[in-house]
């Protein structure tokens, strides 16, 4: 049957359904199709914080957004265009972000009187018409599934139950026009060992392909360009996690050194573990330690040796964490310490994102305890955040605290592929042994204020190790008050020292307010402004990556506009540093719901401004 076509220039498609329904998978293949026709995209997966919530609960719904678009953007998005529901849970708990008009395609066979229920729905919303604002396509997924695995030997019923979402991920495809070569070619290689299990994904996936193509139920068809305002090169897609990893190894190449990664299971930044794990073959070695206490303690031991030692956790890991961080500040060691920040405290919403540890790395440590933090902007960006995290430790003699979030580390955009000769070298610049026989000077420093870096059992540099005060220059134990307070004066100015880029502004003329985020806020902030330009708005919006020190002309630009508003995942963290600071009035739009902040919400505050 002949079947309308329309143009659209942006979608946003998020799939939901119970945590076992495989909703995270259907997503991701969804993505790789739409990264290979071209079209720039961001996504947002939702993972239920219940490990073994019971199936078809509220607390077990699991959900991926994808916003895929013919030109540059800059979120997730934040209402779909399209929701598709696996079971009446996934309808529940996603039915209030809708706009009305959007679309919703149902798996109508999983809404029975028990999963109604379960959902606590008193009567099914399919048939009562509360959905009556909304253009609904009811189909029996589940059914239409076992139909098309029938047949298929050694294919049991279980394995035609699981294949369900490779029906939608078909349906879905058909009608946004996805290449279906993609996703063929990931069935065949992922069940290859089965051939029964990648005959029935495979028949299911075809079969919603198919069901779009001859349904009448289903009469447009709908396409998104490819996107052309994107700079030439190698392209691939990447999460936060997978850049992070990425930029480490970058770095451990760049500089000679043995990459050591020591963490301690956590969610969510556990998934860096497991990454890195699998590069074994760039000489990466990762253990999994027995507590955070012991992760720090190797990772500190590791940069002792002479190797790039690493530790990676989320919140309460970092708590644990600290009294090591502090013991690498006063030994003057290179140590990156990366924290992939959830919502908190305590456990929290472990699987939900927050930005709200900025206070704690930046003065959650005993005494006096400086040390550098930058914060990824970017999912593609975590690369090379991994990587000047790496250069300024080592450059400096310091750890160095990396602020990712949950956001981050899980959604996926395009990220160009780098060459690898292209990224500057980074120079360990060991300590060696002098030939005029003065006795080495472990705590003398160079033009950074850096102290010698010297690998245990070089001859002619053995020196004192360990937490007590050191001596300037000699590293001699020392209580002298005067030599405490040049050491911590020493190490204050060697971090205040580091040279980062100014902050860059991006201004509408007359624009009386400005808009300063950080980390993974970017995307919503620039996304809300030019929503709020398009109103015929002029608004300025920054963006600080590098948290301490602070870009050189911070107060100059806070002091350049009338009004600044600081959007934050937390209560005012990074408002309250800059009002302490710059003894500037500082505006705060706090969101603290485990959720990122939306473009919406941006636009909004800076229109309420207006």
């Amino acid at each position: 049957m002949s079947k309308t076509i329309e143009e659209r220039e942006r979608v946003i498609v998020r799939f939901a359904g119970d945590s076992g329904d495989g909703m995270q998978l259907a997503g991701s293949r969804f993505t790789d199709a739409t990264a290979a026709l071209g079209n720039d995209l961001a996504t947002l997966p939702n993972f239920p914080a219940e490990i073994r919530a019971p199936a078809g609960t509220l607390a077990g719904v699991s959900a991926f957004q994808i916003h895929f678009a013919s030109r540059d953007i800059l979120t997730p998005g934040d209402a779909p265009n399209v929701l598709v529901a696996m079971n009446p849970a996934a309808l529940k708990s996603n039915l209030a972000e809708l706009d009305r008009g959007a679309t919703i395609i149902v798996n109508e066979d999983a809404f029975s009187k028990r999963n109604l229920e379960k959902a606590d729905y008193d009567a099914n919303p399919l048939e009562d018409g509360s959905l009556s604002g909304y253009r609904v396509h009811r189909i029996p997924m589940t059914t239409l599934t076992a139909r098309a695995v029938e047949g298929i030997e050694e294919a049991s019923s279980r394995d035609a139950g699981r294949a369900k979402n490779l029906f939608a991920l078909g349906v879905l495809s058909w009608l946004y026009g996805r290449p279906t070569e993609v996703t063929q070619h990931w069935i065949e290689q992922k069940f290859g060992r089965n051939p029964a299990v990648a005959e029935a994904n495979l028949a299911a996936f075809n079969a919603g392909w198919s069901f779009g193509e001859t349904t009448e139920l289903l009469d447009v068809q709908y396409r998104v360009n490819p996107a052309t305002d994107v700079a030439a090169g190698t392209y691939r897609t990447v999460n936060g996690t997978t850049a992070l990893a990425l930029g480490l190894i970058a770095a451990s190449v760049r500089s000679g050194l043995p990459l050591l990664l020591a963490s301690y299971p956590i969610t969510p930044a556990s998934e860096l573990l497991h990454e890195l794990s699998r590069h074994a073959g760039f000489g990466v070695r990762t253990i999994q330690a027995e507590d955070e206490i012991a992760a720090a303690g190797m990772a500190l031991g590791a940069a002792f040796g002479g190797r790039l030692g690493v530790t990676a956790t989320s919140g309460p890991g970092m708590d644990l964490k600290e009294e090591t961080i502090g013991l690498a500040v006063a030994l003057e060691l290179p140590m990156v310490v990366i924290d992939v920040q959830r919502a908190g405290p305590s456990t929290g919403m472990p699987t939900k994102t927050e930005q709200s540890d900025l206070l704690m790395a930046l003065h959650g440590r005993h005494g006096e305890s400086p040390l550098p933090v930058i914060a990824p902007s970017t999912s593609g960006g975590c690369f090379a955040a991994a990587f000047e995290a790496v250069q300024l430790a080592i450059r400096y003699r310091t750890p160095v605290i990396l602020l990712s979030d949950t956001f981050l580390a899980s959604s996926s955009e395009p990220w160009r592929v780098p060459v690898v000769s292209d990224l500057p070298a980074i120079d360990p610049a060991f300590a060696r042994a002098g030939g005029n026989g003065e006795p080495f000077q472990p705590y003398s420093r160079d033009d950074h204020l850096a102290r010698p870096w010297a690998i245990p059992g070089t001859p002619g540099l053995q020196h004192r190790i360990g937490g007590l005060e050191k001596t300037d220059g000699s590293g001699n134990i020392s209580y002298e008050p005067a030599n405490h307070e040049r050491m911590t004066e020493l190490r204050a100015a060697k971090v205040a020292g580091i040279e980062v880029p100014p902050l860059e502004v991006e201004a509408d003329a007359g624009a009386e307010l400005l808009v300063l985020g950080w980390g993974s806020s970017e995307g919503a902030v620039r996304a809300g402004a030019r929503r709020a330009r398009l109103n015929g708005h002029a608004v300025a919006c920054a963006h600080i990556r590098h948290l301490n020190p602070l870009p050189p002309n911070t107060g100059e630009v806070l002091r350049s506009f009338d009004r600044v508003l600081v959007p934050e995942m937390n209560s005012g963290q990074l408002a309250q540093i800059l009002r302490a600071k710059y003894l500037v009035d500082v505006e705060s739009f706090c969101k603290v719901q485990g959720r990122p902040l939306f473009a919406a919400e941006i636009e909004r505050e800076i229109e309420a401004r207006a």
